[in-house]
């Protein structure tokens, strides 16, 4: 009885050694970056021309994109709207109405605005940046990423 409660107190720790040795883990590795505290300030200029007929579409999202997430499910219906009113950059005056079902699956969404497209795309002149800089029109700070909604 002895005997048989040794054997299986090594097989309990053999199988335990050998998980403890096939056992997953896990390496974070990231590299650092020295900031150096410069910045250059680069603008560049675009007219936007606005179309004065306003827009709205109905979106019906399928499960692909209600997968994504709400931003997801609208950041599409903007695209589907620009694509089927003769192409766009942006909606201006963008709005836009959710329906659900539940609590989170989107099961329509519409979108209304102005299309508009972005044209007479230019680099700032000296002078241009000035004021602009004068007028905190464009400002000198390092650029944080921002949340946008809607496509560029």
């Amino acid at each position: 009885m002895k005997n048989i409660m040794v054997k299986k107190f090594f097989i309990f720790i053999s199988v335990m050694a050998m998980l403890g040795m096939t056992s997953c883990t896990t390496t974070l590795n990231s590299s650092k970056t020295k900031d150096f505290g410069s910045s250059a300030i680069t603008a560049t200029f675009a007219d936007l021309v606005v179309s004065p007929k306003k827009i709205t579409y109905t979106y019906q999202p399928t499960d692909d994109v209600r997968r994504g997430g709400e931003v997801n499910v609208i950041n599409t219906a903007i695209r589907k709207a620009l694509e089927v009113n003769g192409g766009g950059d942006v909606l201006v005056e963008l709005q836009t109405t959710v329906k659900k079902k539940g609590r989170k699956n989107v099961s329509e969404v519409t979108v209304s605005g102005y299309p508009a497209t972005y044209k007479n795309f230019r680099c700032a002149d000296d002078e241009t940046l000035k004021q602009a800089l004068m007028m905190r029109a464009i400002s000198d700070e390092p650029v944080a990423k921002k949340k946008v909604l809607g496509i560029f």
